[in-house]
């Protein structure tokens, strides 16, 4: 039996509820028979392929449980939602870097035009190379 049906196995008949992933992965790890090397190797490939496998549902919190047995309300995550919280996130920096502005006692105009002036500072440094004059032996007659 593979790790994946070991795991099936433990939810449908050992555990018959909803069991987090360290103790689904202490049963698998018993029942094939792993060393703790093993173990340690075959974790992260365990976890990828638990996750993937249809049978299985995460109930929030790294706790798990058999799709068969949850509700699609209980396990369904609306993506809309999911959008709505990273557009009100940056609308939340926005907001934070206003009152930062605010703070300073300036407008974000008067910080970028303060910004501008400082890039151009360093404009008044001229780089100057230097050329070495060589003899006209040196240079190349492309014509013969």
């Amino acid at each position: 039996m593979n790790e994946l049906d070991v795991a099936y196995d433990y939810l449908l008949n050992v555990s018959k509820g909803e069991t987090p992933f360290s103790k689904i992965w202490e049963y698998v790890k018993e029942k094939c028979e792993m060393t703790n090397e093993e173990a340690n190797s075959r974790i992260a490939q365990f976890f990828t392929n638990f996750q993937l496998d249809g049978r299985f549902v995460t109930v929030g919190e790294n706790v798990w449980d058999l799709r068969e047995r949850q509700t699609f309300d209980k396990v369904h995550i609306d993506m809309r939602d999911v959008y709505n919280d990273v557009e009100d996130t940056d609308k939340d920096e926005e907001d934070e870097e206003e009152v930062a502005y605010d703070m300073m006692g300036m407008d974000e105009e008067e910080i970028d035009l303060e910004e501008d002036s400082d890039d151009n500072s360093g404009d008044e440094d001229e780089v100057s190379y230097d050329v070495d004059e060589t003899s006209d032996d040196d240079s190349i007659d492309f014509y013969n």
